[in-house]
């Protein structure tokens, strides 16, 4: 019987290692506290005519009392969190005030003759359906704020109290299926260690919030919840996107280790923030920032970065109603543009299509969006949206270093097309008496393999170039970079990409143009060594990621680098230079080898 018992506990305790997307980087460990696996209860019954009326009544109070909650919400972190995480929940509101969402379970309603619970549900379900099946990250991460709010009305129709995080007595990790932004505002940074979900990516807002509370955090599990209990030992490894269940000693004293390397790591590279991006051997380099929203400007403030490489501003189009005026554009540009000066920020035309197109464009669908309308393609056929964003940089541009850039170029023709447009708006504005900056910089996204292909052209007409090698990655390989069955099969570190990328830098350089890189490539430190050899000018990743670049940049000479990106392309596979370029980084850069084996 001892034998037994003693054997079922070692079973109880075996190790088990599960692989997600890393939404927060930092190392937990702690005790497992399973959150939110209750779902609610929803008994559908029939109502008669009499009754509808009544359940409409009852449907209008829950938005209100709703409404309420997330204004309150909202007040209570934009005091603790800043304004630009407060705002997370105007897009919240905003479906509070869907009058589409709100019609169409009135309809139903009268239509099924439901109770109103049952009836929103329905609806509820089918607006997530939707959203789950769009391609774009970014709106498929918007499903947690959907179901976050349904939720609370749900909730407020029942009369059944919120869940809050804020009230865990004890240090935790937190498992769920999903975390909604309201619960990840709710956590006490002092009991939360660090939270792990089934669901999620990384542009979501959960995952976006706990980057601010530094909170070590994986998403994307997909079956977390169903190997974990109450009380069980768990690390988060949330730079690696790893989650250890039940860990063996020697395992966890490893990540002990580690976790104390990488605090130790954090804390020295807080000292880089005021200092150049500069070589040993003396070469400086650019290492700026990418932004969604004006608000995310002191984040790029807060990390050091040396400017904003993208500024994506189709975001500033989603989550509303209709689309920005002019003068709201020029509102947002100005201040972005006036609270990073002297330093430049490089904006991005609208770079709309693939799934982010808006309702009230009335866009057809397409069979394959990404290589559809989007993009340039959609501003050159729609002149008066685009011109009204381009009227709004050069206005912005007199208030400050900015840099003009169109996405999705496939080639010169493209370019031309759109400086005309430039050209019109540049007019316009002259007839009106408006200043603005006349040789505003003009550059060119190479994402596409002819921009890449033909740069050498593209060079002598754009002012720089910025390679977007999100999409280059997998326009290159024919990856589709969401799709998780073929995910192995995206590699930044392929030869074709690197030779690629090789390309647009010489020729760019041929024409005297700097050439940046702004996709998740940049913050990829075990590629920084290969990038600088290839002669990159500028890195623009997400802003918790600047001081990283900036130190292994620091600690090298660039005469050196060159040599390990000559040797890097020697090699045949992905795997052969990621391999090769992680034994440069721990040769050269130990302090930045976090790297469990």
């Amino acid at each position: 019987m001892k034998e037994s018992s003693k054997k079922n506990s070692s079973e109880k305790r075996k190790q088990i290692q599960l692989k997600g997307i890393p939404a927060a980087p930092g190392i937990a460990i702690g005790k497992v506290h399973v959150y939110g696996t209750e779902d609610i209860v929803l008994r559908e019954h029939s109502i008669t005519s009499k009754e509808i009326p009544l359940e409409i009544t009852r449907f209008r109070e829950a938005l209100k009392c709703t409404r309420k909650e997330i204004i309150s919400i909202e007040k209570k972190i934009s005091k603790e969190m800043g304004v630009e995480h407060g705002k997370i929940f105007s897009a919240h509101l905003l479906v509070l005030e869907d009058s589409v969402l709100v019609q169409e379970v009135i309809v139903r309603l009268k239509k099924k003759k439901k109770n109103v619970e049952s009836v929103f549900a329905e609806v509820l379900n089918k607006y997530i359906n939707v959203l789950s099946g769009a391609k774009d990250e970014y709106l498929r991460d918007r499903i947690s704020d959907i179901t976050d709010v349904g939720k609370r009305i749900l909730r407020n129709l029942l009369g059944e109290e919120d869940r809050n995080l804020g009230e865990l007595e004890e240090e935790s990790i937190i498992v769920a299926y999903d975390l909604s932004p309201s619960d990840t505002a709710m956590m006490h940074k002092g009991h939360v260690l660090g939270f792990v979900t089934d669901i999620g990516g990384r542009t979501s807002h959960t995952a976006i919030m706990a980057k601010s509370l530094e909170i070590p955090a994986v998403v994307g599990l997909e079956s977390i919840t169903d190997v974990v209990k109450n009380g069980d030992q768990i690390i988060v490894d949330g730079i690696h996107g790893v989650v250890v269940v039940n860990p063996t000693k020697l395992f966890l004293e490893k990540y002990r280790q580690e976790k104390k390397k990488y605090e130790r790591l954090e804390h020295d590279l807080v000292e880089l923030k005021t200092l150049p991006s500069e070589t040993r051997d003396g070469k400086t380099f650019i290492v700026a920032g990418n932004i969604e929203l004006p608000e995310d400007v002191a984040s790029v403030i807060s990390h050091g970065a040396e400017g904003i490489g993208l500024y994506r501003t189709e975001y500033f189009y989603m989550n509303r109603k209709g689309l920005p005026s002019e003068e709201e554009q020029y509102n947002a540009y100005k201040s972005v543009a006036e609270k990073i000066s002297p330093k430049c920020v490089v904006i991005r035309t609208l770079d709309l299509g693939g799934d982010k197109f808006l309702s009230q464009l009335d866009v057809p669908k397409e069979m394959n969006p990404f290589l559809g309308w989007r993009a340039i393609r959609f501003c050159l056929a729609r002149p008066a949206i685009f011109k009204a964003q381009l009227r709004a940089i050069l206005r912005a541009s007199a208030h400050g270093n900015l840099k003009l850039m169109y996405p999705m170029i496939s080639g010169v023709g493209e370019f031309r097309q759109a400086n005309v447009l430039l050209e019109e708006a540049k007019k316009e504005l002259r007839s009106a008496g408006t200043p603005f900056n006349e040789d505003i910089p003009v550059g060119a996204m190479i994402e596409v393999p002819s921009a890449a292909i033909t740069s050498d052209i593209l060079a002598k007409e754009a002012d720089f170039f910025s390679i977007g090698t999100n999409d280059l990655i997998q326009y290159s390989l024919a990856v589709d970079r969401v799709n998780e069955k073929i995910a192995y099969l995206y590699e930044p570190t392929h030869p074709a990409v690197l030779n690629l990328i090789k390309m647009v830098i010489e020729n760019g350089h041929k024409e005297g143009i700097p050439v940046a890189l702004c996709g998740e490539m940049a913050a990829d430190v075990a590629l920084t060594m290969i990038l600088l050899g290839l002669g990159l000018d500028e890195f623009s990743t997400s802003p918790i990621a600047v001081p990283e670049v900036k130190n292994i940049i620091r600690s090298v000479n660039a005469s050196d680098m060159k040599m390990i990106a000559e040797e890097a392309l020697t090699f045949t596979t992905g795997r052969e230079i990621r391999e090769f370029a992680k034994s440069k980084l721990k040769e050269l850069v130990p302090e930045m080898m976090i790297d469990i084996e």
